[in-house]
């Protein structure tokens, strides 16, 4: 919330005892006095100078900006109810005063009045007839706001349909955008980047999330660069870091035990949670001294119990801004800080562009580069990111055996389980994705239905997207050919449950480009067997890592031809999903992929080689050279058509725009297809 500004002038300073009396009738001046007040920490001697001025002129022609001013001040001092009643008041006094209808909104959704803050915006919205740029403007606040509160609430069709709104106005509204996309990603609103009058495919494919990119595109440059432009855009210039990268060196001889700082809104009941519990557990603490900084839903709940009891010291940054953040991580000496966000819900990645520690690394929680200039290393595997395909992250690159850690002490729930009871058939083939829907893509749900077909006995087992969303997938399934009654949706469920009804299931079909990750894992540990095949970017290809280090390698396929066909001949093949259940179940304790313990001594190797190189002075410097250029080509690309399939193809595509563009205006080499 802001204040309504006053008049440009220096401001008054006034003794106490004579304010009120020198404020008289000018509005100005109570404007800079009170500004003054709160500059000062004086928010109720500010209070109180707008209590007593509107008292003292009710008949002022401006009373409704004083009342403005009146109510943000009051909010500041923690009194919401005075606050929702002087923005009333200043609403009563002028009906179609916008900012008071904004700032009224959002102090009744901070009061959990949902319904009442969204009528109040649209009561905006319905006034703004008079086009001028302050009713555009606050218009297009009012749309944001009811588009926000929506979506926290899973009301994705009214969400979308104010956004929409928004973009028709002004299509250069980055988070707009974004927010857009993923409301029509998580819908199944095919395709999810679609233009219209109003808003071209270009606006927005350039302002595109990283993480809705990585669901629509498995084009590893376009994905590097437009994580390149996002971090620019969200951290702007770069700063002057809080710790230099010689402190390294400087603190070498000084510590008994590296500082590791794990910085997550999801060290709760959540995928990166659930994983990384174990992880916390089993750090060597005679070597490592372990600090989590958290800045998630405040909300206690198992999970999060257990990640703050496993830590030497958990410091919750919630409530405080990223600058604050970042100087308490420097005064606590963390020498190598892990992003385990990303580019993520909830994430602070702010926090890093200040370079609070000598050592930054991105890992586990964004499936891709971060493209920034603060990140130092990325930590994938040979899988994930095979020696050739390094050229797509700004990051070196550094590998554990399999990159994903899982957690060995998993709570399944022990109650008798039926497929009757989870709507499933009692017979036939049961494949399943338990994917959240924002993953699924016309392509890969068009293969699925082709499995469908050629296994008349089978269904499709999704995780619900909500009444709406499943009704079109239904629909979409109809239209192909298949009985809509052959999808049958999972409804959300508390993790135990969730585990435990893996068990109904006798195949799990990945998605492509953006496939399963701790869900193929969690497939695996409760004896599912997953099928897929390997993209050319992070999102794509992890789901092949966990299955190889499952030691189900034979389930990995080379393309989605061959996986189409191998998911309709083990869906004929009942003895072989049998055989294939008793394998990984017989193995499951032995396997790569949950070995924890190996895990965390190979990442702790990582810490200690990337430590020397930073106390030796190789601490790597991300290479951003021609990234603008490699955007425009990936723009172009995802603008007017298909990535190619094959990874050397993309690459000469890249390649031919580079020497045409370089024919007219000479490139500097990168370390990237344009050496």
């Amino acid at each position: 919330m802001s204040y309504i500004e006053h008049p440009n002038q220096d401001p008054v300073i006034v003794a106490d005892a004579n304010a009120e009396a020198a404020i008289g009738a000018d509005i100005g001046t109570l404007f800079g006095l009170a500004e003054t007040r709160e500059a000062q920490g004086d928010i109720q001697g500010a209070v109180a100078l707008y209590r007593n001025w509107v008292a003292r002129n009710p008949a002022h022609p401006l009373l409704h900006a004083a009342y403005f001013n009146y109510g943000v001040a009051l909010n500041k001092s923690g009194d919401r109810y005075g606050a929702m009643n002087a923005l009333r008041a200043a609403l009563s006094l002028k009906p179609d005063f916008m900012p008071s209808h904004i700032n009224l909104g959002r102090l009744l959704e901070d009061d959990g009045q949902f319904d009442a803050a969204v009528t109040q915006w649209l009561t905006l919205v319905s006034q703004t007839g008079l086009i001028d740029g302050s009713s555009v403007k606050h218009k297009l606040v009012a749309l944001q706001q009811i588009g926000r509160v929506l979506e926290t609430f899973q009301q994705d069709e009214p969400a979308e349909d104010a956004l929409r709104q928004s973009l028709d106005i002004n299509e250069n509204q980055p988070e707009v955008a974004q927010h857009w996309i993923a409301l029509r990603q998580r819908q199944c609103k095919w395709p999810a980047v679609t233009p219209s009058e109003h808003v071209s495919l270009k606006a927005l494919f350039t302002h595109i999330s990283p993480l809705s990119l990585a669901v629509h595109s498995d084009d590893p440059m376009f994905q590097l660069a437009r994580a390149f432009k996002y971090s620019k855009e969200l951290t702007g210039p770069p700063r002057r870091p809080l710790c230099h990268a010689t402190a390294a060196k400087e603190r070498a001889s000084l510590r008994q035990k590296l500082r590791i700082g794990y910085v997550s809104s999801d060290l709760r009941e959540h995928a990166v949670g659930f994983a990384m519990a174990d992880v916390l557990e089993t750090h060597d603490r005679q070597a490592f001294e372990i600090t989590a900084y958290y800045c998630g839903i405040d909300r206690p709940d198992g999970t999060k119990d257990r990640s703050q009891k496993s830590v030497d010291h958990w410091v919750d940054i919630t409530r405080l801004s990223d600058e604050q953040a970042a100087q308490r991580i420097r005064e606590d000496g963390i020498d190598i800080l892990i992003d385990l966000n990303g580019y993520t819900k909830d994430a602070r990645s702010r926090i890093f562009s200040y370079r609070p520690a000598p050592v930054t690394v991105n890992w586990f929680g964004f499936p891709g580069t971060m493209g920034s200039a603060h990140h130092h290393y990325i930590i994938a595997d040979p899988i994930v990111v095979p020696e050739e395909d390094e050229i797509f992250y700004s990051e070196k690159v550094l590998r554990l055996a399999c990159y994903q850690p899982n957690d060995r002490k998993r709570v399944v729930a022990s109650e008798p389980l039926s497929r009757e009871g989870a709507g499933l058939p009692a017979d036939g083939f049961v494949y399943c994705c338990l994917n959240g829907c924002q993953k699924l893509t016309p392509e890969v749900f068009a293969s699925w239905l082709t499995i469908l077909r050629q296994v008349p006995d089978s269904v499709l087992w999704l995780l619900s997207g909500g009444a709406d969303t499943d009704k079109r997938l239904r629909q979409l399934a109809a239209n192909g050919g298949i009985a809509a009654e052959r999808l049958i949706f999972a409804e959300k469920m508390p993790n135990p449950q969730h585990l435990a009804r893996y068990q109904l299931a006798d195949l799990f079909l990945d998605n492509s480009p953006y496939g399963a990750h701790t869900t193929a894992s969690d497939a695996m540990w409760m004896g599912v067997p997953v099928l897929t095949y390997p993209g050319k970017t992070f999102a794509s290809r992890v789901c092949a890592s966990l299955v190889h280090a499952a030691g189900l390698g034979d389930l990995v396929c080379d393309s989605e031809n061959s996986y189409v066909a191998r998911a309709i001949a083990l869906g004929k093949d009942r003895a072989q999903i049998e055989t294939l259940k008793a394998r990984l179940l017989s193995s499951r304790s032995s396997s790569r992929l949950f070995d924890t313990p190996a895990l965390v001594r190979d990442l702790e190797e990582l810490f200690r080689h990337m430590w020397t190189e930073a106390v030796e002075g190789r601490l790597p410097k991300p290479d951003h050279t021609n990234l603008n250029d490699y955007f425009d080509i990936g723009l172009d690309i995802a603008v007017n058509g298909k990535v190619p399939a094959a990874r050397d193809e993309l690459c000469k595509l890249y390649r031919d725009r580079l020497e045409a563009w370089n024919s007219a205006i000479r490139l500097p080499r990168d370390s990237r297809l344009w050496p």
